[in-house]
């Protein structure tokens, strides 16, 4: 039977002088009024070490730990689905390989394919995708993506396979959203939304587009790629589980943008592109039919 304890997060430290106080998992500092309870055997109850007291005080200090969200069963860890375990990865290896590690260490069972690594390669068709049933597909590229290259990938949730994907532009990189369900945003998604909110709309998609005049290429260094794999595999893992998210924004809906000079990692939200609705066609005047335009 697991024991009540700290949640992953919360930590409590003795203030010489001044008694306990809690740490809590947003890093703010709360002071705790014991009483007249002892405080080494209270630590041992919020530890998860001690019995269950019989004191009025230890246990009014264990009820307000549990009503601020600050105790609770020591959860376990939830396993990876067997129906999820099947992860397609393609792309760069210098992303897939540790994002591979990664997620079999979760308890997936990655599929590494090599055939389509080069960004300037032809799209990828749905047959390609679907190839062997996979639960979810991940595409990695160190570089910009070429238009239409993600074009079929976007329509794997229809199919009910996970789509995720990342991509690098010089020292950003762009770990776009988890697309799990018809909905969901997908990169053509991204694209429209990143226009969308630049005044340099025409000189970004012209940088989609190319070509690019480049000098020395950014490199894409060890600390980088491991860090771009670990919010995949994070991503990944959440949604084989259904692991809530913690903090932040829904991984659904969430672009991050990774400076990859300084690994700082910024979160935009981002929504679907609703589709758009047909102009409808104009009616005749009532009682005729429409008057041809003439010049002049």
């Amino acid at each position: 039977m697991p024991r009540n304890r700290l949640v992953p997060g919360v930590e409590v430290v003795t203030v010489p002088g001044r008694g306990l106080a809690v740490r809590t998992a947003e890093g703010e500092f709360l002071s705790v009024r014991t009483g007249a309870a002892d405080e080494s055997a209270l630590l041992a109850l919020l530890s998860g070490a001690g019995t269950n007291p019989t004191d009025e005080e230890p246990r009014r200090v264990v009820r307000a730990f549990e009503a601020a969200g600050y105790l609770a069963e020591e959860p376990a860890r939830p396993p990876w689905p067997a129906d999820r375990r099947d992860i397609r990865l393609l792309g760069d290896p210098a992303l897939t390989r540790p994002l591979a590690a990664h997620l079999a260490a979760l308890g997936a069972e990655p599929r590494a394919v090599p055939a389509v690594t080069a960004p300037e390669g032809a799209p990828v068709g749905m047959d390609e995708l679907l190839d062997g049933d996979p639960a979810a597909v991940v595409w990695c590229l160190d570089g910009p993506v070429p238009d239409g290259l993600w074009e079929a990938a976007d329509r794997l949730p229809a199919h009910g396979v996970a789509w995720l994907r990342c991509h690098r532009e010089g020292w950003q990189a762009y770990v776009e959203p988890l697309a799990a369900a018809p909905g969901d945003v997908t990169s053509a998604h991204v694209r429209a939304r990143r226009l969308a909110a630049t005044p340099a709309h025409r000189e970004l998609a012209a940088y989609w587009t190319g070509p690019r005049t480049t000098g020395a290429p950014v490199p894409l260094g060890l600390p980088a790629a491991a860090l771009l794999a670990a919010l995949l595999a994070d991503d990944l893992n959440r949604w084989a589980t259904g692991t809530p998210d913690a903090a932040g924004l829904p991984a659904r809906r969430r672009l991050r943008q990774v400076d990859l000079r300084t690994l700082t990692v910024t979160e935009h939200p981002v929504l679907p592109v609703p589709a758009v609705a047909p102009t409808p066609k104009a009616a005749p005047p009532s009682g005729g039919s429409p008057t041809p335009k003439t010049d002049g």
